[in-house]
């Protein structure tokens, strides 16, 4: 008889969870595979601090395989669930299609960039989901600073070094604490012009920061912000950005190279193309974690709509703590269905909150106590040690490392603005250049790729559909010898990128038959302002997104 296979769609908090839990109970007695777009899971808490140069990127990731023995990975992004057949239709990262049938089906695909109606946020801010983007950002920061430092224009110098964060909640808290402290330890090496100094802003529509915390931990995390330097603008937001800078709903426009877009989630597009019933993005499960009327699939993390037990009325928040813990029940329940124990309904008890400021700084709640300071810091680290499935030894190390040698700021140039556009589905991949517009669609119902939107400034590149060059944008980094397919010439691994600046096959060349070579119909020729070419997307922001 063979064995009963449990298809487990994303590696979030709530899916590594299920897969490690299940992994344990069923001990070879089904087959259980997981549908990831990485080999790795990420501990999201901690991306802040790899954004600023604290630890290195790696340090926040933990390998599945290494991990998950007994779980079967499967690299790719699902595209379309059949639930009749009991079937995801999914695309694999080298763009080849693949089918995945089941007997028991998890979707816990996690939570993407939350997107607003305002002109010019989807083009020129970056959201702060993924690795990509935190890998982006700091290269992004480090550039700003070090073109800051060598300009002669004092206009200029303070634009570049004015970094606008949109959203007090805890990510967009965590990313203008240490950004402050990042900017401040480089510009301490490489001064700017006299009396300037890098200005991080945060913005959020609430009244005060962290409101979704308690006031008290409010109030320490706004005091040290406001004592750091870091100018806190409560019930402000962006009313338009553009390439020069953002006009603020107060109308002061603001100049700067810099839009960080951190204003919240929304449940992952996947969700609500089942056809079920939702609740604001999220799809509906019951207390025990199952979809009404599809007893077969479960759903837990942040694309589910859990019923919150404790509240009677209300569904449990989009946080990784309760990811985590539905995560173990949803294991449970699934083990439960094939008549191995009892079904159990998800609780929780809040064991309370912890956010990191930066340096030794930080306000934490642990089981109701308040505490600030050096205390808050030493509690919130040793929380995050102890949440983190692997990696602990080597994320301590760089602590220490950081606590007693300066940072590295250098640009490593892996990721540009255009590779980490804020309208994607699946902010942990960088997007890289696909097939062609009218190429054929992908498995699964996704359409032929879009042109290459988000190029720096968010605009696809000339000649592409819609297109204007991608030049002086923010960020400003030219896409020359970017991803092409292929590396570029005397690059690590090998051969040229064809087309590209080096490549003996390039334009004007002649090819093997004598002709010159020349770019393909509706692509632009290669250039340091346009991109290699148009970003195969398979994702779509849902319309009218609030």
């Amino acid at each position: 008889m063979s064995r009963p296979r449990i298809v487990i769609v994303g590696a979030g908090f709530a899916g590594y969870r299920t897969a490690q839990i299940l992994s344990r109970t069923a001990r070879g007695r089904a087959e259980i595979v997981m549908l990831n777009p990485t080999d790795y899971f990420l501990y999201l808490p901690l991306l802040p601090q790899v954004a600023a140069g604290i630890l290195e990127p790696r340090r926040v990731t933990v390998s599945l395989s290494g991990t998950l023995p007994e779980v079967k990975l499967v690299l790719g992004e699902a595209g379309r669930i059949d639930l009749d057949a009991r079937q995801v239709h999914y695309t694999g990262p080298e763009g080849e299609g693949g089918t995945l049938s089941y007997d028991r089906l998890v979707l816990a695909a996690g939570s993407v960039n939350k997107l607003l109606p305002i002109p010019g946020v989807a083009e020129h801010a970056h959201g702060f989901r993924g690795l990509p983007e935190a890998l982006y950002l700091r290269d992004h920061v480090t550039r700003q600073v070090e073109l800051a430092a060598a300009t002669d224009d004092p206009k200029r110098c303070a634009s570049r070094c004015t970094f606008v964060v949109v959203g007090a909640g805890y990510t967009g808290t965590e990313v203008a604490a240490h950004g402050q402290l990042f900017t401040d330890a480089q510009v301490a090496k490489q001064p700017l012009r006299t009396g300037m100094r890098p200005r991080w802003i945060l913005l959020d529509i609430a009244e005060r920061v962290l409101p979704e915390l308690d006031e008290r931990l409010s109030r320490t995390a706004d005091a040290v912000l406001r004592e750091r330097g870091v100018d806190v603008r409560m019930g402000t937001s962006v009313k338009e950005a553009t390439s020069d800078g953002v006009l603020l709903t107060d109308g002061e426009f603001v100049d700067t190279r810099t839009l960080v877009w951190c204003v919240g989630v929304r449940p992952d597009p996947l969700a609500e193309s089942l056809g079920l019933p939702m609740e604001r993005g999220r799809l509906l499960v019951d207390p025990h974690l199952q979809v009404p009327g599809r007893p077969e699939v479960f759903a837990c993390g942040d694309a589910a709509a859990v019923p919150d037990l404790e509240n009677p009325g209300s569904y449990t928040p989009m946080t990784a703590q309760h990811a985590w813990r539905q995560g173990k029940v949803c294991a449970h329940n699934i083990a439960a269905s094939f008549g191995d124990g009892e079904r159990q309904a998800y609780r929780h008890k809040d064991l309370g909150f912890v956010v990191d400021l930066g340096g030794a700084k930080a306000a934490a709640n642990p089981l109701g106590v308040n505490l600030s300071g050096v205390a808050a810091g030493a509690v919130t680290r040793g929380y995050h040690l102890a949440a983190m499935p692997g990696n602990r030894v080597r994320v301590a190390a760089d602590w220490l490392l950081d606590a007693v040698l300066p940072r590295q700021a250098v640009q490593l140039g892996l990721v540009r603005s255009w590779s980490v556009p804020l309208d994607t589905a699946s902010p942990e991949v960088a997007r890289v250049p696909g097939r062609p517009l009218g190429d054929t669609p992908s498995p699964g119902g996704a359409g032929p790729a879009d042109p290459a939107r988000n190029q720096p400034g968010g605009e696809p590149a000339k000649n592409q559909p819609g297109g204007e060059p991608a030049k002086n944008q923010p960020g400003g980094e030219p896409a020359k010898n970017q991803p092409g397919g292929e590396p570029a010439k005397n690059q690590p691994g090998g051969e040229p990128a064809r087309n590209q600046p080096g490549d003996e096959t390039a334009k004007g060349s002649p090819d093997a038959g004598g002709k010159p070579l020349a770019p393909p119909p509706c692509q632009p020729e290669p250039g340091p302002d346009v991109a290699p070419g148009p970003v195969r997307r398979t994702d779509r922001p849902s319309q009218g997104d609030a």
